[in-house]
This record gives structure tokens, C-alpha cells and sequence, in this order.
């Protein structure tokens, strides 16, 4: 298996640190607004490259966060933390923003057919762990107090900040705006943030330094080196977060541990909207629920995401997604010939050796464009001889659905009335009697069967 590292911008053999192992985290969600399609865009390829490892062989130890404290709404750690600006829209607590959020998300995980990491811990479950962290950071001298602000990491101790994004630090020192928030360098990150005096947050603890919340980066590398260990596999996330929360990561963990943090820095690129940024002024941030209010399904959504790679920007456009509709329609009807009986079909070599050509593609930096290609060319073979209902073909469903997760498998052979039905319609299509023929097409799609005549003979599939 080959994998993109940003850390190193090459394609490397994955080679994972305990033989038959991976440990892998992903940036979860901050949970203070509803979950729209570009988060879903990038949490639709780490289900992806988890179902990849697993179809490898591997035992994927899968680590995704919810961020339900400490992000503020700037990266340079002003503004308001994103949870109590929530919460004061909502008027509710934050503590009931965030597991409202989190139900909606985990809600439509299940609609894309996301698998459920191993483990999904949300950031307010770690607070001691975070300040276990910074203490280890303070005793090895990488922290300084600004007074009425908090604890922040000293980015000026280290040599190499900024390695994963390629900062250039002496043009960011030397063109930082002069301000008063007293930090030494204009790299340096919060650790710990201090409580308004004038005020009680929901969400503030007791620590070593005074009453506050951590700050967005340090849940990250509590909750990795709690759960995963002091160096992992695979790292990921989107694009946005290299020259900020990945790397601060990268310092926080390094300086405390002296370990390299993480062997492989995989980032999803941008969607795009129609070729333009999301944003609420152009009125383009798409949930689940307005996909399909206008009569999509989610998995139309996720079917689009894999027809493209994860490296380029994907686009999102109706036009777009009604194709991804209709191809998975058609994916459907192929998956349903496994209820059809036929004399001669797609014979057991094929079937073994499109498998082997999917898997190597998607075992490419899991290029799920080239591995729908190499299914499509089975997919007209099979349409065109109506393949034989056996076992074997029914299995390469099976494993369809494990690797790509669309949910193929998951139809049910029709009923004998409708067996009926179909046999009836044959026959009045052969008498050349075709208003009972459509009269008896339409009552199918009804019972949502789709039917669609070929040369061979018909073959139906569920809708």
C-alpha cells in the first residue's frame, strides 16, 4: 500500500510501526453548528482508507475526536470560543450544543454508511490528561504565562516549527502585526486560556494555573497519546489544518515526548460549491437534509466524493450529484442481477480478477476514481449478459459494499407476486400488447422495482 505524506510531499510504501497494526487518528468534528457536506466530504475518505487497511488486513485502531470545547473562532487564538457562540445563538448550554451536534453527526454517519471509528472521544472527556500535558510541557521549559490570558507553548524553543506546512518563521516574525496579547512570538499557541473574570463559562475547569479551558490544539495530542501511544501511524485531516493545528500538534507532542509524532500526514484537499468557496454569504453550505429535501440520498453524496481523488478539490454541483444518482442506480441494478438466474454469466476469473485490480487501485493512495473505472467495465459486461445468480457473485457484492460502503448488498429479492407481475408484462410485451406492458411497469415502480429491457431479456432492480 502506497499513501501521500504531506510531512515529506511524496507517495511512500506504508510500512506501519507494529507489523499487522495501524494507529490512526482523524480531527473530528467541533460541534457547535450542524455538520454540512464539506466536513462529510473529508470524514467519507478516512472511512475510506480505514475500510482499505482492514480489506489489507490490518487491525485499524481508529481514533476521531469531537472538539465540544477550546476552539476559538481564529486560529491566532482570539475571539470567541465556537461553543459559547453557539451557545449564546441557541440559548441553550454549551454542554447541550454540543450533544445535540453530536447526535446529528452520528446521525448522519449512519446515512453515509461511515463506519464508527473505534473511538470517538470528545474533548471535555480528557481535561486532566490536557493538563497533565502542559505540565509535562511547563517542566521542560516550552511555556510562559500571559497574564489574564493563559498558558502559551514557546514555538522559539524549537528549530524546526513549522516542518509539516514549510512555514517560513523569520518572514512570519518579521511582518506580525505589533499588537498588545503579550505572546513572545506571533507563532506561538495557546495551551490553556483563562476564564473571563466577569464572568462563568460553562465550560471551565481548575488547573495548576487558574480557572480556564484548554485551547483547541492540546486535545488533540492528550487524546492521541492516551489512547494510541507517544508515536502513530497515520495522521489525517483537511488541508486547512497544516500550517496551524498540525503543526502545532507536531510541537506540543515532539518537545514533550523527544519522539518523532506521526509517520504518515494524510490531508483531504477543499469542495468547492458550483467552482466557488462554501460560505454563508453566497448561501452554498449544503447539509444531508438539503441534499435530500431536493431528492438525493446521502450515499448519491458519497458516491460523488469517491469519483474523485482526495488530493484534488472536489465539486459540488446538482448537475453533478444527479449523475452520481443515476450511476449508483446503475450500480444498484448490477448488484440485483444477483437475484436473476441465467444460464451463462460473468465467470469466477473475472469476477477474482476485477477484485485484484480495485484493490491495487484503491491500495494506491486509495484512488477510488481508477477502482470505479475498472468496476464499470464488469458493470457493462454484466449488464449485457445478464450474469448467473451463484454464490461467488454474490460474495464480490458483498465485498463491494465492505470496501466502498454504497450499501449494494443490502436489497432483498423481490417478491413471487412480483415475479409474477414481471412474467406477465414479458408476455404482453411479446403479444405486443404494450399499454398492459407499461400499465404493469408502472405498478412495479410503485412497489419500487425499476425494470429495463435488453437484448437478453429484461432485468430488474430495486429503487
Amino acid at each position: 500500500m502506497r499513501l501521500y505524506n504531506t510531512m515529506t510531499r511524496n507517495k511512500e510504501a506504508f510500512v506501519p510501526l507494529v507489523d499487522g497494526k495501524v494507529s490512526l487518528y482523524s480531527c473530528g468534528l467541533t460541534v457547535y453548528d450542524e455538520p454540512h457536506i464539506g466536513n462529510w466530504s473529508v470524514y467519507i475518505v478516512w472511512d475510506l482508507l480505514s475500510r482499505v487497511l482492514k480489506d489489507a488486513g490490518y487491525d485499524v485502531n481508529h481514533v476521531e475526536n469531537y472538539t465540544d470545547v477550546g476552539h476559538l473562532v481564529s486560529d491566532e487564538d482570539t475571539g470567541e470560543d465556537k461553543m459559547v457562540k453557539a451557545s449564546k445563538r441557541e440559548k441553550k448550554s454549551a454542554w447541550d450544543v454540543a450533544q445535540h451536534y453530536i447526535n446529528r453527526a452520528e446521525d448522519d454517519m449512519k446515512l453515509l454508511n461511515i463506519m464508527r471509528p473505534t473511538h470517538m472521544p470528545r474533548a471535555t472527556d480528557f481535561i486532566q490528561q490536557q493538563i497533565d500535558f502542559i505540565k509535562g510541557l511547563e517542566d521542560r521549559g516550552f511555556t510562559y504565562e500571559i497574564a489574564d490570558e493563559g498558558i502559551y507553548f514557546d514555538t522559539s524553543k524549537l528549530d524546526d516549527y513549522g516542518k509539516l506546512a514549510r512555514l517560513d518563521i523569520e518572514g512570519l516574525q518579521s511582518g506580525a502585526r505589533v499588537d498588545d496579547s503579550g505572546k513572545r512570538n506571533a507563532t506561538d499557541f495557546a495551551l490553556w486560556k483563562f476564564s473571563p473574570k466577569e464572568e462563568q463559562r460553562d465550560m471551565e475547569w481548575e488547573s495548576p494555573w487558574g480557572v480556564g479551558f484548554p485551547g483547541w490544539h492540546i486535545e488533540c495530542s492528550a487524546m492521541i497519546r492516551e489512547l494510541l501511544g507517544d508515536t502513530i501511524d497515520i495522521h489525517t485531516g483537511g488541508i486547512d489544518h497544516i500550517p496551524v493545528h498540525h503543526t502545532n500538534e507536531i510541537a506540543q507532542t515532539e518537545s514533550l515526548t523527544g519522539k518523532p509524532f506521526v509517520h504518515y500526514w494524510i490531508h483531504r484537499n477543499f469542495i468547492k460549491i458550483d467552482g466557488h468557496k462554501m460560505s454563508k454569504s453566497l448561501g452554498n453550505i449544503y447539509t444531508l437534509e438539503t441534499l435530500q429535501d431536493k431528492g438525493f440520498a446521502p450515499l448519491d453524496f458519497r458516491l460523488l466524493m469517491l469519483q474523485s481523488t482526495y488530493h484534488n478539490e472536489s465539486n459540488f454541483s446538482w448537475e453533478n450529484i444527479e449523475a452520481a444518482k443515476q450511476r449508483r442506480k446503475s450500480l444498484q441494478a448490477f448488484a440485483d442481477l444477483r437475484f436473476q438466474l441465467q444460464d451463462d454469466g460473468i465467470s469466477q476469473k473475472e469476477l477474482d480478477e476485477t477484485q485484484e485490480s480495485m484493490i491495487e487501485a484503491l491500495q494506491d493512495d486509495l484512488n477510488s476514481p481508477e477502482a470505479l473505472a475498472i468496476l464499470s467495465q464488469l458493470e457493462t459486461k454484466a449488464m449485457a449478459q445478464l450474469v448467473a445468480h451463484d454464490s461467488e457473485f454474490s460474495s464480490f457484492i458483498d465485498w463491494l459494499d465492505s470496501i466502498l460502503g454504497l450499501d449494494l448488498a443490502s436489497s432483498e429479492d423481490i417478491t413471487l407476486s412480483q415475479r409474477d407481475l414481471l412474467e406477465k408484462r414479458e408476455s404482453a410485451r411479446r403479444e405486443q400488447d404494450f399499454k398492459t406492458s407499461d400499465d404493469i411497469r408502472d405498478e412495479l415502480m410503485r412497489q419500487g422495482i425499476d425494470v429495463r429491457d435488453s437484448p437478453y431479456g429484461y432485468v430488474w432492480s430495486r429503487v
